[in-house]
């Protein structure tokens, strides 16, 4: 072999040895034999055609016949089947398939109670909170004159206070964040703090309101009372001048309070058919002027909902001649929108997993997708209106209790062993965490 064709053979070896291949092998069933027969004889005549000097005009006949019958090809061999598009897809589409993750299982509502439990003598009064469940667990709930608790963990039931009939009945409820102390307040406008490790009571306020307080909410070492007077009244708790500061804006019966996530702002619905967002931060010992004034509610606003994923939004909920859940930007104070539900709304509670709302419209439970506000789900077995609702510490159960003198038990935003656990118990000591009350 000479020298000048090792050089070519050289010169078209592969460099890699993983690409060590010795020879192609054309691949028969894709060479159009027809088109390589043309090709080998029209190059020979193209040859003789030069030499005759062709005429530039039949040149170009030439070339556009070529196109059209699209014979402009340069490879006549082919060593590989170019796979069809279809089939392409196919196996994109099956590899996809492979690495996506299995479908969630359908989530199950039960449109019916889980469990059902009796509940004597309940007051059926839209203005009262008698129900709350704490961070420990215990469900508290005012049975007229008494205090009942029901211990989730263990199944216990037991009194914690029966008043007499010149303080009761007992008109609202609410756990300290700590899940020990229950604040409660009652007929005659006094608020006693109770330690339900105990059974103690532990301070009472007294004073600030001379009517029923129907509503309260605990901000830290602060318990925030409102009354049938209208007056709203902070209560540091930990000092013996318990009174530190008040809001003053309701000119008919307070009925529904609570604190932001972040325990910055409190907002309070009256049967004045108002809503008012207060700024702690700018509260002094007696403030007139409210971060806003929520209007459009046409009847006492009972049912509040800040929202858990949007810090700045609030759902409020009217009485039964407003019927309708309406949902502000706080900052802004503007109303984003309302949903007529046709019926009195009692309680709102969002899910801490979903973007959900749950309310309570007349006798049944009403899930709503947010912020569509399409009804996932119609929750039915009150025969009487609901009064309440509070959701347990796993953000699973919802109970809500009616005036048909039932409490039931509804698992409504998930399995509980999808949720967070409940929070451990607290120490016994009250507020361990703060000053000592005094």
């Amino acid at each position: 072999m000479n020298t000048s064709r090792i050089a070519l053979l050289r010169k078209f070896l592969p460099v890699s040895k993983k690409e060590n291949i010795d020879r192609f092998i054309p691949n028969r069933s894709a060479m159009d034999f027809d088109y390589a027969h043309f090709a080998l004889m029209e190059g020979g005549r193209e040859a003789i055609e030069e030499a005759k000097e062709v005429s530039p005009s039949r040149k170009a006949y030439r070339k556009q016949l070529a196109e059209a019958m699209n014979l402009n090809r340069t490879r006549i061999l082919a060593f590989r089947s170019k796979p069809s598009t279809s089939s392409v897809h196919s196996v994109v589409s099956s590899l996809h398939y492979q690495h996506q993750p299995p479908p969630p299982p359908p989530r199950r509502i039960p449109r019916h109670p889980d469990r059902t439990m009796d509940a004597p003598d309940l007051v059926d009064d839209f203005y009262l909170n008698v129900l709350d469940w704490s961070s420990a667990n215990v469900l508290a709930v005012a049975l007229d004159s008494s205090v009942c608790l029901w211990d989730a963990s263990s199944g216990s039931v037991t009194y914690l206070v029966t008043y007499d009939e010149d303080k009761g009945p007992v008109t609202s409820v609410n756990w300290a964040h700590d899940g020990v102390n229950l604040g409660v307040g009652l007929n005659n406008g006094e608020v006693h703090i109770w330690d339900c490790e105990t059974k103690s009571l532990v301070t009472t306020l007294e004073g600030c309101h001379h009517t029923r307080v129907g509503s309260l909410a605990w901000n830290s070492h602060i318990l925030t009372t409102g009354g049938m007077d209208g007056g709203i009244f902070n209560n540091d708790v930990r000092i013996r001048s318990y009174l530190v500061s008040s809001y003053k804006g309701h000119t008919q019966e307070v009925c529904g309070l609570k604190w932001s996530v972040s325990d910055q702002r409190l907002a309070s619905g009256g049967n004045d058919s108002l809503v008012h967002i207060w700024d702690r931060r700018s509260s002094t010992s007696s403030s007139t002027q409210w971060l806003h004034r929520l209007r459009g509610h046409t009847s006492a606003v009972k049912a509040l909902g800040w929202c858990p994923f949007q810090s700045n939004l609030l759902a409020s909920g009217g009485g039964g001649e407003d019927g309708k859940i309406k949902f502000w930007n706080t900052q802004t104070g503007a109303c984003l929108n309302s949903v007529d539900t046709g019926s009195q709304v009692c309680s709102l509670l969002w899910s801490n997993r979903e973007r959900e709302l749950l309310g309570s419209h007349g006798s049944q439970l009403t899930l709503w997708k947010y912020p569509s506000m399409v009804k996932t789900a119609e929750l039915s077995g009150h025969t009487s209106r609901v009064l309440s609702m509070t959701q347990s510490p796993d953000g699973c159960t919802v109970v809500s209790a009616a005036g048909d003198e039932s409490l039931m038990f509804w698992n409504v935003f998930g399995e509980p062993g999808t949720a967070k656990k409940p929070l451990p118990k607290a120490p016994r000591e009250p507020f361990s965490h703060v000053s000592r009350i005094r």
